[in-house]
């Protein structure tokens, strides 16, 4: 039987492994760890290819949203919109500087932020909203930076699972006042290791972004402000250096794979993602839905093809943030949502066979006699 795994990071550094070794080896020959000259060259690519004029550089993607909150300012007293539908950073870095998670339910067909809910949630605390591009399709932008201008509301976009993703004519990362990408190994663009990067087009947050990477420094020895050590290896950005080829293609590969599922489950007792109209995917995953989403995912098991649930517990419900008063039921999409989304292999290391195994396992499985 064919085995379909979620990830293949190790058929990716077999392509990978000659240019990955000189990179590395020219790093330990220059001994140049820290801010050698791969740094600016990941910031300058990156912040061209999103369109944007600063990319700092930052050791992970966590630190990279939270870097980016600092620069703006958030901390105790004030409020941050956010969704519930996301990974825990996103709401823990809120945390972590003293404000509140504000979370809002999402659009149920993009799993998306709702731009609705937000303009409902504002207050006079609202400080920032987050707008999370998940699985690799971007939020209603438009219709989000409207409400934040109308009341006078930073936007930060987590970027970290949809870089390269488009919305009209711009890409992710340069749709808001500051955004942050992460390069974890099992991102689009995935690092040996952690790594993130903030891009923006203000001057002034560029500014502060780098001093506070480094502790507040504004020059030698010299703090105006209190930072973090959020800088990131040399031998890191060398690296990613070396795959920042590749991801034009490897997204290519990613969108032609999911192009066949939803052909293929079209109709069927899943629903594949929805793309809206003026948005490109990237599909950092491929997330279906089903009533039946526990019962699928062991059938996928048996067929030797992995899947991931991602995220079971939606973040309003997670014991650490009892005391911001959210009950079940609280946000509806969100809570059955999480009950139903199924992620499916999508990575460009799939090849055709792989893809139609996939497909073909999700479709011999038998709704109709879970109960049965």
């Amino acid at each position: 039987m064919p085995k379909v795994n979620m990830l293949d990071l190790s058929g990716e550094y077999e392509l990978f492994r000659d240019k990955v070794r000189t990179a590395v080896d020219e790093v330990l020959e220059s001994q140049q760890f820290i801010n050698g000259p791969a740094i600016k060259q990941l910031e300058e690519a990156l912040a061209q290819r999103a369109g944007v004029a600063h990319g700092i550089a930052i050791s992970n993607g966590t630190d990279a949203l939270l870097c980016a909150l600092m620069a703006l300012d958030v901390g105790a007293g004030d409020e941050v919109i956010l969704p519930s539908f996301t990974f825990f950073a996103t709401a823990g870095v809120v945390a972590r500087l003293g404000a509140t998670p504000v979370f809002v339910d999402v659009d149920e067909a993009t799993f998306n932020i709702d731009p609705m809910l937000v303009e409902k949630a504002i207050t006079s605390k609202t400080r920032a909203i987050i707008v999370v591009h998940l699985f690799g399709q971007c939020a209603d932008m438009d219709a989000i930076n409207r409400v934040a201008k109308a009341h006078g509301v930073k936007v930060v976009e987590d970027a970290a699972q949809a870089i390269d993703a488009t919305y009209g004519e711009k890409k992710a990362g340069s749709l808001a006042d500051v955004a942050s990408l992460s390069f974890y190994p099992t991102k689009n663009l995935g690092g040996f290791g952690e790594g993130g990067l903030i891009l923006t087009n203000d001057d002034k947050l560029a500014e502060v972004s780098r001093q506070l990477r480094n502790h507040g420094e504004s020059s030698r020895y010299h703090h105006d402000r209190v930072g973090g050590n959020f800088r990131l290896d040399t031998m890191k950005a060398a690296i990613l250096m070396v795959k920042l080829d590749s991801l034009s293609e490897f997204t290519q590969r990613r969108q032609t794979n999911a192009a066949a599922y939803s052909d293929g489950l079209s109709g069927s007792f899943v629903s594949p993602p929805v793309v809206m109209d003026k948005c490109s995917h990237v599909y950092h995953q491929y997330t279906i839905k089903t009533a039946h989403r526990d019962s699928l995912q062991k059938h996928l098991n048996s067929q030797g093809v992995g899947s991931s649930i991602y995220y079971p517990v939606p973040l309003h419900l997670q014991a650490c943030f009892s005391s911001l008063g959210y009950e079940s039921g609280s946000l509806p999409v969100t809570e059955r949502l999480v009950k139903e989304v199924l992620s499916i292999p999508c990575h460009p290391m799939l090849s055709e066979e792989d893809v139609k195994h996939v497909m073909a396992s999700v479709l011999s499985f038998d709704h109709a006699c879970v109960e049965c």
